[in-house]
C-alpha cells in the first residue's frame, strides 16, 4: 500500500486552511507554506488562520509553517496545492527544489493563465512531473461547511489508483466521505467550468430570474459541461456523478459560493471591478471564463452560457441583453 508520507499544505486561503483541519486530524503534523510572515505569527499567537475560517482552531504543535516553498518542498512528500490558480506561477518561480519525485494533488479549481493549462497538465509539462505522481481533488466541498463539519464528499483522483487511494484513506472521517477516480484532467476542467456556470446562476439571480430558470440553467450548463469534457478528453465517465454534477450544483446554488455571489452582484449592476473590490475574495471563475473561451477556440464546442458570461464579464455586454439572448438559445 502506498504511503504518502509527510504532508504539506501550499496556500493559505479557505479552502487550504479546510484541507488542513482534515488531513492534520490524521496525521497530527502537517508543513504548511504560507507567503506572509505576518499571518504565520498571528496563526501562531492565535492558533486559527487569522484571516479565514477563524472558528476553525488548531493545535499549532502539529503544525510547522514556512515562508520558504523550497524548505517546504525539501522537507515534505506530499505536496497540495491550493492557491488561486492566477497566482500558482508566482509561487512556483521561487523553487529551486525539484518536484518531479514528489506527490503532487492539486486542489485548485481553476487553470494557470496564458498557458491554458488545468493545474495537473502544469506540472507535467513545467516540472516534468509524471502523471502518475499527479492528482486532484474535486467535489461538492465548501470550505466553510467542512469547517463546521458537515458531511461532505470528495473525490480524489489520479492515473495511479494505489496513490488516489492513500490520500483518500488520509481524508475519510465521520464528516469526510471520499472515492477515487482516473479522470484527473476531466475533474479539474469540471472545476473551472462549474464556477463560470456558478457565476451565470448568480447573475440570473440579481437579475431576478427565479428557480424555474435557474434550473434550466443547471440543466443546460451540464449538458455544456459533457460535450466540452468529451471533446477535451473523451474518456467513459458520468457527468452526473457527484464530482461533476454535486459540484456544479452546489456551487451555482449555496450562498457560501463566492463565485455565485460575484455573479449576483453583476445581475445587480455593479461592474466587474466593484464586485471584485466589495467581495475581497477572489473568484475563480472570473479568471476561468477568459481561459476556457481562449481554449475553446481552438476546441470549437458549443459552449452558449461560456460565451455568454464572457461577453458580460470581458466584453462589457449588459447582462440583461446577454441572459435574454441565452434564454432564447434554451429548451
Amino acid at each position: 500500500m502506498y504511503d504518502c508520507g509527510k504532508i504539506a499544505i501550499i496556500g493559505g486561503g479557505s479552502w487550504a486552511t479546510a484541507i488542513a483541519k482534515i488531513v492534520v486530524q490524521h496525521t497530527h503534523q502537517l508543513g504548511w507554506y504560507m507567503r506572509r510572515e505576518d499571518r504565520i505569527d498571528d496563526f501562531r499567537r492565535l492558533g486559527h488562520n487569522p484571516a479565514y475560517l477563524i472558528g476553525v482552531h488548531f493545535d499549532v504543535n502539529e503544525l510547522s509553517f514556512s515562508t520558504d516553498i523550497n524548505k517546504i518542498v525539501d522537507t515534505y512528500d506530499t505536496l497540495v496545492f491550493v492557491t488561486p490558480s492566477p497566482y500558482l506561477k508566482n509561487h512556483l518561480k521561487k523553487l529551486k527544489t525539484r518536484i518531479k519525485d514528489k506527490f503532487i494533488i492539486t486542489a485548485i479549481k481553476g487553470i494557470v493563465p496564458d498557458e491554458n493549462l488545468v493545474c495537473s497538465e502544469y506540472f507535467h509539462q513545467v516540472y516534468d512531473v509524471p502523471y502518475s505522481n499527479l492528482a486532484c481533488l474535486g467535489g461538492p466541498s465548501h470550505a466553510e461547511e467542512v469547517a463546521l463539519e458537515r458531511l461532505s464528499y470528495l473525490t480524489v483522483g489520479c492515473s495511479d489508483n494505489e496513490k488516489a487511494q492513500a490520500f483518500a484513506d488520509i481524508l475519510t472521517s465521520d464528516y469526510i466521505k471520499t472515492k477515487t477516480s482516473s479522470d484527473v484532467v476531466g475533474i479539474e476542467y469540471a472545476s473551472v467550468l462549474k464556477n463560470v456556470y456558478a457565476i451565470a446562476a448568480g447573475i440570473c439571480s440579481g437579475l431576478k430570474y427565479g428557480d424555474n430558470f435557474q434550473s434550466v440553467l443547471m440543466s443546460n450548463s451540464i449538458q455544456e459541461m459533457s460535450r466540452f469534457l468529451r471533446t477535451v478528453h473523451p474518456i467513459d465517465r458520468n457527468v452526473d456523478d457527484s464530482v461533476y454534477l454535486g459540484d456544479l450544483l452546489v456551487t451555482g446554488y449555496s450562498n457560501f459560493s463566492r463565485n455565485r455571489v460575484f455573479g449576483t452582484m453583476i445581475g445587480k449592476g455593479y461592474s466587474v471591478k466593484s464586485a471584485q473590490i466589495e467581495m475581497e475574495m477572489i473568484a475563480e471563475g472570473f479568471f476561468g471564463t477568459k481561459c476556457m473561451k481562449e481554449i475553446n477556440r481552438h476546441c470549437h464546442v458549443n459552449m452558449p452560457i461560456l460565451d455568454a458570461i464572457y461577453n458580460i464579464l470581458y466584453e462589457r455586454i449588459s447582462p440583461q441583453v446577454e441572459i435574454k439572448l441565452l434564454t432564447d438559445s434554451f429548451r
